[in-house]
C-alpha cells in the first residue's frame, strides 16, 4: 500500500486528516512515525505560502507524497487578525492555556454587533518531484463572550468559536457526524484535495 505523509507535529491534526481521508487506499504516516524531527519556519505572508512550503519541505525529506496545511482564525472586528499568525499570536512558544486566557480577555472587548469570525485553512499536497496542489476550506461562526468549560488540546480557539446556525461550539464531541463534516474547514478542504491525491500521489 502506498504511503502518504501527514506533515504536522499536532497529534489532533494527524488524527483528523486520517479520519477525513480514510476512504483512500493509502497508509497514512506522521512525522513521528518516520522519526523526522526537523522543522521549517512558517514565515510566509499567506496560508498558501506556508502550506506549500511545509508540504514541499517534508515531501523531499521523506521522499513521499505529503500533505500539510496552514490556517487560522480570522476575527472580523480585528481586521481578520490573527489570521496567518494564529498560533504565533502571542509568540512562537505560546501554550494552549495562554491563548485561551488571551481570548478570554479579548472576547469581552469585541462589539456585540460584530463578533463574526471564521476558521480558514489551506491544505497542500506536495510530491517529491516538486509538484504541489492546494485547496481551501472555511467555516463561519462568532466569538462567544464566554468559552466552553473544557477545551480541546491543540485547538484552543475552538473554545470560543460558536456555530450560530446549530447553536453549538466547534467541538467534535458536541457535533453529530454530519455536523462534523459540514462545519469543519479542514474536512471541507480535505474533500477537495482528494481528487489530486487520487490522480497524483
Amino acid at each position: 500500500m502506498k504511503k502518504l505523509l501527514i506533515a504536522t507535529k499536532n497529534p489532533a491534526k494527524v488524527n483528523e486528516f486520517k479520519d477525513f481521508l480514510k476512504d483512500l487506499s493509502f497508509k497514512f504516516v506522521s512525522l513521528k512515525d518516520l522519526g523526522i524531527d526537523k522543522d521549517i519556519e512558517e514565515d510566509g505572508k499567506t496560508y498558501i505560502e506556508n502550506s506549500q512550503k511545509k508540504a514541499l519541505f517534508f515531501a523531499k525529506i521523506a521522499n513521499l507524497p505529503t500533505i500539510a496545511d496552514d490556517g487560522g482564525i480570522e476575527i472580523s472586528a480585528l481586521g481578520n487578525a490573527p489570521g496567518v499568525r494564529t498560533r504565533r499570536w502571542l509568540g512562537h512558544h505560546s501554550t494552549d492555556e495562554e491563548l485561551i486566557n488571551h481570548m478570554h480577555k479579548l472576547s469581552k472587548t469585541l462589539p456585540d454587533n460584530n463578533r463574526k469570525a471564521r476558521f480558514v485553512t489551506v491544505v497542500s499536497l506536495a510530491l517529491p518531484s516538486g509538484k504541489v496542489f492546494s485547496v481551501k476550506g472555511k467555516v463561519n461562526g462568532i466569538i462567544s463572550k464566554t468559552p466552553k468549560e473544557s477545551f480541546m488540546k491543540g485547538y484552543p480557539f475552538r473554545s470560543f468559536f460558536y456555530l450560530v446556525k446549530i447553536k453549538k461550539f466547534f467541538y467534535e464531541n458536541q457535533l453529530s457526524k454530519a455536523e462534523q463534516r459540514l462545519y469543519n474547514h479542514r474536512y471541507i478542504a480535505s474533500q477537495k484535495l482528494k481528487r489530486f491525491i487520487k490522480k497524483y500521489a
